[in-house]
């Protein structure tokens, strides 16, 4: 089911959450609002939901204008951060919540909890309590509730951010997998810049209640919109552009600010002439790759990323002179975020 976001705008006193945002979400696609606090993507989530009524502007889900319809008549199931899963009720019993509500067959509701226990790889553990489960297997069980009267919409809010790292992984690749088998049109809400380019199939990037870029996460990486949308999806170093990277490059960006990506700086152990000269401050081995801190003689500090085969190469140690070219530069007009539609 399509969902149409038409300039809606929600204040809650002095604090304008939303900002005339208009969004469209194709259906049957799985798509990010991402953003840091205080951006309104959950009060956007909530929106679409019925939590929130917006000032102005409208909703159509599927055709049908939602914007003042009860809640309970969205056909929307809902995941929320802390599972809110009863804790009286068992497995089987919580994921039948729903349809037990809506006075379904019996046998009808018992083959459906029994596909999605299978569905969300819980097979055999039906009949134990939620404070029996991890929480990964919690949120999984709250995903199965939601999903049992089988909604046009999936909405979540920050769905993994209780769970440890290595459970958010794991259940990150759950979730894309789970969407490949349901199709149902889903939105969630994450401020984790690696969660939503791993699992969505585009992404809303949300700043200061409006919409700065909506993309693939292609796009929103390779070819970032604002001088926001460049500094919150991925590390990046911004720099006057005044400095000397640009200077000895020879590169005149046309504005006040240079965005470059870590992986994008060049670093070699000898002048080419076309190179910056810098000093290694610090080196930092994370593991999968190496970061190398560089002092440029500006006092500008900038940070490049390596792979263990290059840092292997050129050998790097605190207080080495080297030379460091951008491979990649960017820079913006600076224009605030604005709305756009979903492609």
């Amino acid at each position: 089911m399509s969902i149409i976001v038409n300039n809606i705008s929600k204040d809650f006193g002095n604090f304008k959450a939303l900002d005339k945002v208009s969004l469209t979400v194709k259906e049957g696609s799985l798509v990010a609002l991402l953003g840091p606090s205080g951006s309104g993507k959950s009060t956007l989530l909530r929106a679409i939901a019925g939590l929130e009524e917006p000032d102005s502007g409208s909703i159509i889900i599927n055709g049908e204008d939602t914007t003042h319809l009860d809640v309970s008549k969205r056909n929307i199931g809902f995941v929320f951060q802390h599972y809110a899963l009863f804790k009286h009720m068992t497995i089987r019993q919580n994921i039948a919540f729903g349809l037990d509500i809506r006075k379904r067959n019996r046998k009808f509701v018992k083959e459906r909890v029994e596909e999605l226990l299978e569905l969300i790889q819980l097979q055999g553990l039906g009949d134990r309590y939620p404070s029996q489960l991890s929480g990964g297997q919690r949120q999984r069980v709250a995903l199965a509730r939601a999903l049992a009267v089988q909604p046009q919409v999936l909405l979540l809010d920050e769905p993994f951010g209780a769970l440890d790292a290595k459970v958010r992984k794991e259940l990150r690749a759950w979730l894309r997998r789970l969407h490949e088998d349901v199709h149902v049109t889903s939105i969630f809400v994450t401020h984790d810049q690696e969660e939503a380019m791993e699992v969505a199939d585009e992404i809303v990037v949300m700043n200061q209640g409006r919409i700065e870029q909506v993309g693939t996460p292609a796009q929103i990486y390779d070819r970032p919109a604002t001088p926001f949308v460049m500094s919150f999806i991925g590390p990046v170093n911004v720099l006057p552009s005044h400095t000397l990277l640009c200077r000895d490059n020879g590169l005149q960006p046309s504005h006040s600010e240079i965005f470059v990506r870590p992986h994008d700086i060049h670093i070699q152990t000898s002048p080419n002439g076309v190179s910056a000269g810098a000093v290694v401050k610090r080196v930092i081995h994370l593991g999968w790759e190496i970061q190398v801190e560089l002092a440029l003689p500006d006092n500008e500090v900038v940070v490049a990323n390596l792979s263990r085969q290059q840092f292997s190469e050129l050998e790097l140690e605190a207080g080495q002179r080297v030379f460091i070219k951008p491979k990649d530069v960017k820079s913006f007009a600076g224009v605030a975020g604005t709305n756009y539609q979903a492609a």
